[in-house]
């Protein structure tokens, strides 16, 4: 090989060396980019979950109750669900319960039926619990009914106000035998709160709208009540 053929060569190894080396920066970069992402969507999360769980207490609130939920990006919006008491003859109570759902990337936290539900690709769990209460006489079901529709996305950093209105209405269904069906897309969380009460769970999906019901039924007979506290929401 001649002097100018080395050089050529060399050259030529130079820039395959260079494109290699600038193809491995990018596929780093991307790869770092994408691990900050999803850290900043699960801190997001996070952050959500712990803001709603302390903006949202119906339960212990009548009147009016302010909180702020914070997130850098991210997509908060109200949803259609419902809450049902069924017993032998069918619906016994259904209230239109509605749930708040924050979702950055493929993180979220979920308010339904007085629980805070933390939610990932293939996983989920309760933060807080559904508000039900089981004992061999007496049956409770509470339910934080959203009234409003919030829908909000944001990236760069937000902060907004979470402001609710609670009313409380009880209703008597009388004894028998009952089960509770929860609709939720992550029923993992609810099912396993249900399960350690054991009660028999099933899941499927009442109204046919493509979102399951996690149904527990507890077993013998009961007088059975339904809370429903009314929550107009709003954020500013």
């Amino acid at each position: 090989m001649t002097g100018s053929e080395r050089g050529q060569s060399n050259v030529v190894g130079v820039a395959v060396l260079l494109g290699v080396t600038v193809v491995a920066l990018g596929l780093l970069t991307a790869s770092v980019g994408t691990v900050v992402d999803q850290h900043a969507a699960a801190s997001d999360a996070q952050r959500v979950a712990a803001d709603l769980d302390d903006a949202l207490r119906p339960v212990e609130t009548t009147g009016v109750r302010r909180g702020t939920v914070s997130f850098t990006s991210g997509r908060l919006e109200t949803l259609d669900r419902e809450v049902r008491v069924l017993d032998s003859g069918g619906n016994a109570s259904v209230v239109n319960a509605n749930a708040l759902r924050f979702v950055a990337d493929d993180r979220g936290a979920t308010y339904l039926a007085g629980a805070v539900l933390a939610h990932g690709s293939g996983w989920s769990r309760t933060r807080s619990p559904v508000t039900v209460t089981a004992d061999p006489d007496v049956l409770v079901v509470g339910v934080p009914a959203l009234r409003g529709d919030i829908q909000r996305t944001a990236s760069g950093g937000v902060t907004y106000t979470l402001r609710s209105n609670v009313t409380h209405d009880r209703r008597n269904l009388g004894r028998g035998g009952y089960r509770v069906a929860v609709e939720t897309a992550h029923p993992d969380a609810v099912r396993a709160q249900f399960e350690r009460w054991n009660a028999t769970v099933t899941e499927r999906d009442i109204d046919g709208d493509g979102t399951p019901s996690v149904v527990a039924d507890f077993p013998g007979a009961r007088t059975a009540y339904v809370v429903v506290h009314e929550t107009e929401v709003s954020m500013t």
